[in-house]
């Protein structure tokens, strides 16, 4: 099996503004316009996608967006469906981030709704899954991601399975300057690799791509991105800097 082409992706959350994402990405277009061994992305807050990806253009840079509601039509105020996405220079949607999870109810059933929607519109899902420290602490890791990956994958198929991008954000490294090290991220890859062969077979288990993320820094991207079953990176604050975020790409080759 061939080596995963590593995929490094900046969620920036809630912290830009306009100018501030559009020189963001014009600088990190520029640092790592010659970093074709990765394949990159920013997933901006939804009101600068279009900005941001018109800016992207013609770029070795990717864009996605950070959530979506799992239904193509309808009086959801203040919502954005996955339909909307059509005719946008969108390849990738997270699903399942803890943030969403703990500050806006999303549970498993919802993401797996909205992993079915992203399908629908040949979007890439980025598939977040993570437990808490105290899950953690009580010897719970496992069962907590075999919860979320059998909710939410949900009736989807091996053919689709082959194609999300599943994203190991364990919650209580997420903002707290807390990093798991490589032996802790390793051995949950693994155990991950083993679910997805377990459910949909060996060869559709080697082509997932898994991400870690989970106060990824440029001091630490090398190690981390370069452990055996770690397939990428999902950043946050690191990504909010153009020199930052380039630094843990080039980490990747």
């Amino acid at each position: 099996m061939a080596a995963r082409r590593k995929f490094i992706a900046g969620n920036w959350k809630m912290y830009t503004t306009l100018s501030e994402a559009l020189e963001l990405v014009t600088e990190l277009k520029r640092l790592v316009s010659m970093a074709r061994q990765v394949d990159i992305a920013v997933v901006p807050p939804a009101l600068f996608v279009e900005p941001v990806s018109r800016r992207l253009m013609d770029s070795n840079i990717g864009v996605g967006v950070q959530n979506i509601y799992s239904s193509d039509f309808g009086a959801f105020t203040g919502e954005l469906s996955a339909r909307m996405l059509s005719g946008m220079n969108i390849g990738y949607c997270l699903a399942g981030h803890s943030e969403r999870r703990q500050f806006f109810g999303d549970t498993d059933e919802v993401v797996n709704a909205k992993v079915k929607a992203i399908f629908a519109q040949n979007v890439t899902p980025i598939f977040c899954i993570g437990e808490t420290l105290e899950e953690r602490k009580s010897d719970r890791t496992f069962s907590v991601l075999s919860q979320q990956l059998t909710g939410g994958l949900a009736d989807i198929d091996a053919e689709q399975a082959g194609g999300i991008v599943l994203a190991y954000e364990p919650v209580w490294a997420i903002g707290t300057g807390l990093t798991a090290s490589a032996e802790q991220v390793e051995e949950v890859h693994t155990w991950l690799r083993g679910w997805l062969g377990e459910n949909y077979g060996k060869e559709v288990a080697e082509r997932i791509r898994i991400q870690y993320g989970g106060s990824v820094k440029p001091e630490n991207a090398a190690e981390l991105l370069h452990t055996p079953n770690v397939d990428g990176a999902l950043v946050g604050g690191a990504s909010l800097k153009a020199d930052s975020f380039a630094r843990i790409v080039k980490a990747g080759f």
